[in-house]
């Protein structure tokens, strides 16, 4: 609950312990970075988990590093405060998903939640489905689902969707590491796991499958099993949040601000060092494996101080943790 004076800093509209409602916290709230790792439910959207977590820690700040449609499931990587500027370097890593095509039926969202728009007898064999599969690795384009946040001239393709319009998406270049058979559990159904780069949907490739099998293709279940660093096994569930929520254990919970940065070679730096950086100049570092050009980051007493570009003994920086 708020506190009576505000000094908890959580959102607007919860209610002190004398019953009244807290007044307006637009912006307020506490000054807390690092990265919650959430085991998304499903029937629940992105943003609204974002929602929940921001309420229980209490934050100031809050984003996520990748939508997941609101009947998926698994990592949703929620960064809090600081980690907020880290959250492209979770979105252009490698992920990865474990999901259910349904072989026979179109929807017109490409899942299970559409309305079936074609539909065919046909089914295929192991061997033609493995053989498909080929067709959707390395380099490809991929022409996102009309249902989808896509925007056309400002406008969300599912808005438009929704509101009957036709519409036409374009075509979008996608890697995929890795798409393989796991399970085939009948001839109605597979079971796939892809692992890709930034922009996929598995929406997508579903119905472009069932289309090249011949037997019309949508996904009835979806899971994303790992994003960058962070994986579903370790994340924490939306109950656990709640029944921890404004507590010191859920802060426990928070992973470094530096989980986030993984994929960038750390550099260290003096104290004077951070004190440039911070000022958002250039700043020396001591640097061995990292080449003149190279992004990286720069750390002094444990803690990251910021992220740049490296340059004959100096860290250029564009991006500066205030911690």
């Amino acid at each position: 609950m708020l506190d009576p004076e505000g000094a908890a800093g959580y959102p607007p509209g919860f209610r002190g312990p004398d019953g009244k409602k807290g007044v307006s916290m637009a912006r307020k709230g506490r000054d807390i970075s690092g990265w919650m790792v959430i085991d998304k439910p499903a029937g629940m959207t992105s943003t609204a988990v974002v929602n929940k977590v921001r309420w229980a820690l209490g934050a100031k700040k809050a984003g996520h590093a990748g939508t997941l449609d609101p009947e998926a499931t698994g990592v949703l990587a929620v960064a809090l405060g600081e980690a907020t500027k880290t959250v492209p370097y979770i979105t252009d890593a490698l992920k990865a998903y474990r999901f259910t095509v349904r072989f026979g039926q179109a929807t017109n969202t490409d899942d299970a939640e559409g309305e079936v728009i074609a539909s065919s007898d046909a089914r295929p064999t192991d061997g033609d489905i493995k053989a498909a599969l080929g067709g959707f690795v390395g380099d490809i384009q991929q022409i996102p689902p009309k249902f989808s946040a896509v925007k056309i001239d400002g406008q969300r393709a599912y808005k438009l969707a929704r509101d009957g319009e036709d519409i036409t998406l374009s075509a979008r270049p996608l890697w995929v590491e890795e798409l393989v058979m796991t399970d085939r559990p009948d001839a109605d159904h597979v079971e796939l796991e892809m692992t890709c780069g930034k922009g996929g949907y598995v929406r997508s490739i579903a119905r472009d499958l069932g289309a090249a099998l011949g037997c019309h293709g949508h996904v009835l279940t979806l899971r994303r099993i790992w994003s960058g660093p962070f994986e579903a096994a370790d994340g924490i569930s939306l109950d656990q949040v709640e029944a921890l929520a404004k507590t010191p254990e859920l802060d426990a919970c928070l992973r470094p601000l530096e989980q986030g940065l993984i994929d960038l070679p750390e550099l260290s730096c003096t104290a004077e060092g951070a004190t440039r950086l911070r000022n958002g100049n250039p700043g020396m570092v001591t640097a061995s494996d990292v080449d003149y050009g190279d992004e990286a980051w720069a750390s002094f007493d444990g803690k990251p101080v910021a992220v740049g570009i490296y340059k004959s003994g100096q860290l250029h920086p564009n991006r500066v943790f205030n911690l």
